[in-house]
């Protein structure tokens, strides 16, 4: 990666940082409703190469988009002057810069191995090796938590997409060997034991190729829904009703949609308890399952591809599966014994090429550290 920046830029960079991606354990589409989620960064990350310029602006160039390169003024940044991945890139200079932080100029050379597109967060992974690298450079003291909320400005109001604090956190936040348990409400994180290896079990990723689809208007009408919902219930946020609390709505597409974020955050609280508790973590499959269905029937967020990935996986013998990120295309988890995982993966490709749909990918996900200086 060096060699390559210097072929860049023609000389070596300051420093390499990294962030990682994540996948949410459990926890979907509980974030913006000012609930609880259970997220653990990846092994995968992004990888950023970058040095301060002295002339304001910002050159970045990806291995992934070689043909399409950012230059901008730092100065004139603003929200949707920039579209594509660069968008991310600029986005966090901007949310810094408006932050009061003197960033200035840096070129970037970016890499990594975060897949793109299947909800697993390479946006914020992006995003955060950026934010990271450009503090760095300039001198800028953040918490980790103060560079994830200037990540998530960046998304909501440069990018436009109107994503909650859950990826930043879990990308800056995570630990080895750990999930990262986050209120979003208070941002208190705790980090909960993972050691799937210790009890012979594995979490399979399932890739259903499935295009994800997350800044157009469906994930932006659920959170709507979601807020008419606290609304009509007079409270706050969903995080603040309680299952017998439902029956107020009379909208029955409103109820569903609260009823998944209700639910949905009694089943982190006791995965958590069961995690915190020592458990075996096959004792929280049942509660992934029931995660899944309550994404398919009530939030409605699901799509064939994510239901056969985890329909195939619980029939082959994973404890837990369901959807992973923000739906309506994506990943699938699944928990499985680790002796069995290569069997889950070959049914879920099995029953994809049956069923004449792209053959998805998978791999392995292990609770891995957080985003860090490399060198």
């Amino acid at each position: 990666m060096i060699a390559s920046f210097r072929s860049c830029f023609g000389r070596p960079p300051a420093g390499v940082w990294a962030a990682p991606g994540r996948v949410n354990l459990i926890g979907e589409h509980t974030d913006y409703n000012d609930g609880f989620v259970l997220p653990l960064a990846l092994a995968q990350r992004v990888r950023c190469a970058a040095a301060p310029r002295a002339d304001g602006r910002v050159e970045a160039h990806s291995a992934q988009a070689p043909d399409n390169p950012l230059s901008v003024s730092a100065s004139t940044l603003a929200p949707g002057s920039v579209d594509g991945w660069g968008a991310y890139v600029a986005g966090i200079v901007w949310a810094l810069r408006a932050a009061g932080h003197d960033v200035g100029g840096v070129d970037l050379l970016l890499d990594g191995d975060v897949p793109l597109g299947a909800g697993l967060s390479s946006s914020a992974a992006l995003s955060c090796a950026v934010g990271l690298a450009c503090a760095s450079l300039y001198g800028v003291s953040l918490s980790m938590t103060e560079l994830a909320l200037a990540a998530r400005r960046a998304e909501n109001d440069f990018v436009g997409a109107p994503v909650g604090i859950m990826d930043p956190m879990a990308v800056l936040h995570g630990r080895a060997g750990h999930a990262v348990f986050l209120d979003t409400r208070s941002l208190t994180v705790e980090l909960v034991p993972l050691r799937l290896d210790a009890h012979g079990l594995a979490l399979l990723v399932i890739d259903t190729r499935a295009p994800h689809r997350l800044v157009d208007g469906e994930y932006a009408a659920r959170r709507r829904s979601c807020e008419e919902a606290a609304a009509a219930l007079g409270v706050p946020a969903l995080r603040d009703a309680v299952a017998g609390d439902l029956a107020a709505l009379s909208d029955a597409v409103l109820r569903r949609r609260a009823t998944h974020v209700v639910s949905e955050n009694s089943r982190v609280l006791d995965a958590v308890a069961a995690l915190r508790a020592g458990a075996d973590p096959r004792t929280i499959g049942p509660l992934l399952t029931a995660s899944h269905r309550s994404l398919r029937d009530d939030f409605e967020v699901s799509v064939a591809q994510l239901d056969l990935a985890v329909d195939t996986a619980l029939a082959a013998g994973a404890h837990g599966a369901r959807l992973t990120g923000g739906g309506f295309g994506g990943c699938a988890i699944a928990l499985a014994d680790a002796a069995a995982v290569a069997a889950v993966a070959a049914a879920v490709r099995s029953a994809f090429v049956a069923a004449g749909l792209t053959e998805p990918a998978s791999f392995t996900a292990i609770p891995s550290p957080g985003a860090t200086r490399l060198s």
